[in-house]
């Protein structure tokens, strides 16, 4: 059975880059994971991680966000009611009406339609619709090779028949510029010519499109070495802004050492140190001036060993300021994080 093989392809990934968490299969099913929200220049961004099954690929080197889903399959009907939930929250409910943008994941790719419902994926649509009147941007997270023009066109139609027009936007998780560290230490199974075939299919749409980063991933990089890596992918993603006439947005997360992973390991080890915010607000420079806005990740979403997060004690005003520029980014407030 499918269901069978994409579980024995999760394990496989698992046991190649020799993770050692668990999956949470007692996790309600009728609830999503998580869910947050968000400032930014957009507006409100609500961001939703649906409880379902883990990401197919399962083997990046620093990644345990998988180790929030499930390693079998969960059904559609249990997604239907994952966001009948959402939709029943006073949290959610009484922001409907300035919600901006909404973020939809499931810490893999939702467009897997093996590990996310095509089914519950329209229902959402039509939630969306029919609740949130002020929506400009629907994101939807997923690996390039589970991005189908024929579904991504029924849900840009879909998007149309809500009260304002809402522009459809597909994030793709780069990680790391450099292809050598990307592929054959992150593993992440990315190439530039697979992320531009896919850019190629998406631009005549108008569709929008984000790159989530992150800064420092492996053992062995220095902060100045993480910091060029992040300007080389800025670099890139102004060319591929200006050649296929594409929004772009950079997601840059710093890099947490991840529980229950090979980064993990290493930072128990005393081989790995996360990435600090003035890194990151020195890498984030780069982008001023460039054809592509920048959003700062700045949780390391409990999944850090005890240490490993890249928020330090006494790192509170960072943050705020950080957030800051998040919602006006306005630059001025990176060089004075730097300072």
């Amino acid at each position: 059975m499918e269901n069978d093989a994409v579980t024995r392809q999760i394990l496989q990934g698992t046991e190649k880059a020799k993770k050692s968490y668990r999956f949470d299969d007692e996790h309600d099913p009728d609830r999503p994971a998580q869910w947050w929200f968000q400032e930014s220049d957009e507006g409100i961004i609500l961001f939703i991680v649906f409880y379902s099954q883990a990401c197919r690929w399962a083997r990046c080197l620093g990644c345990n966000l998988p180790s929030e889903m499930s390693v079998k399959h969960v059904a559609f009907d249990y997604l239907i009611r994952q966001t009948d939930y959402l939709f029943s929250l006073p949290e959610i409910t009484e922001q409907a009406d300035s919600i901006n943008k909404l973020i939809v994941s499931n810490n893999g790719s939702v467009l897997d339609e093996a590990t996310f419902s095509s089914t519950a994926l329209m229902y959402l649509m039509a939630r969306i619709n029919m609740h949130f009147p002020a929506l400009k941007v629907l994101a939807l997270e997923s690996r390039p090779e589970y991005v189908d023009m024929a579904e991504l066109e029924f849900l840009a139609r879909a998007l149309q028949e809500g009260e304002r027009t809402t522009a459809l936007e597909l994030c793709i998780g780069f990680e790391v510029f450099d292809e050598h560290i990307r592929n054959d230490i992150f593993d992440k199974g990315l190439t530039l010519h697979v992320f531009e075939e896919m850019v190629q299919k998406i631009a005549p749409y108008g569709y929008r499109l984000k790159c989530y980063f992150m800064l420092k991933p492996v053992p062995g990089m220095t902060d100045n070495e993480a910091v060029e890596d992040i300007r080389q992918a800025v670099d890139y993603l102004d060319t591929i802004s200006a050649k296929y006439d594409i929004a772009v947005n950079m997601h840059l997360n710093p890099t947490y050492a991840a529980r229950g992973t090979l980064l993990g390991r290493a930072f128990l080890q005393g081989e790995y140190i996360p990435p600090s915010l003035r890194d990151l607000a020195r890498a984030a420079s780069y982008t001023e001036g460039k054809r592509l806005s920048v959003f700062l990740g700045l949780s390391d979403e409990g999944l850090a060993e005890k240490g490993g997060s890249f928020i330090r004690e006494g790192d509170e005003e960072l943050i705020e300021r950080l957030e800051r520029f998040n919602r006006t980014q306005d630059y001025r407030i990176l060089q004075e994080v730097q300072s």
